[in-house]
């Protein structure tokens, strides 16, 4: 239950985030934090990670509901250390966080714009899914004692 609770308490930082973002930002579309670097800027993205895939809403749907099913099952079921458990709740969070956008508006709300890295506009739900997986590959490579040469 300790996963459950921190995964709701991850998803909802992400959802409050999204709600400042639709009543602060949508009017007025961009506010610069640090000018031509980085910006606040309301994006709808009804695609996945970098807009890929527009408006095929049922696939990213069936595949949040499908990997958070199975990270779920994974935590309760298999050994993972720390660095593993912690990246398959990111990946949950972020992936419901955006899950919840896409039934709920028909679309992601994104609103972080580093300018000068890239011109993707990303949210915190990105950012769970992101560093989990980072988390996760990184446990798969160095400490799933499965993978370890014997």
């Amino acid at each position: 239950m300790l996963y459950e609770l921190i995964i709701i308490l991850l998803i909802g930082i992400d959802q409050l985030s999204k709600v400042w973002a639709l009543k602060a930002l949508k009017e007025i579309g961009s506010i610069p934090i640090i000018q031509n670097v980085f910006h606040l800027t309301y994006v709808e993205n009804r695609g996945a990670a970098f807009g890929m895939l527009q408006n095929n809403q049922t696939i990213f749907i069936i595949v949040a509901l499908a990997a958070s099913v199975f990270g779920l099952y994974y935590l309760h079921t298999k050994k993972v250390n720390i660095l593993g458990r912690a990246g398959i709740i990111l990946i949950i969070s972020g992936a419901i966080g955006n899950l919840i956008d896409r039934v709920r508006l028909g679309f992601v709300v994104d609103y972080f714009d580093f300018r000068f890295i890239w011109e993707y506009v990303f949210n915190v739900a990105d950012v769970f899914v992101v560093l989990g997986t980072i988390m996760l590959c990184a446990y798969i490579i160095f400490f799933d004692e499965e993978k370890q040469v014997k």
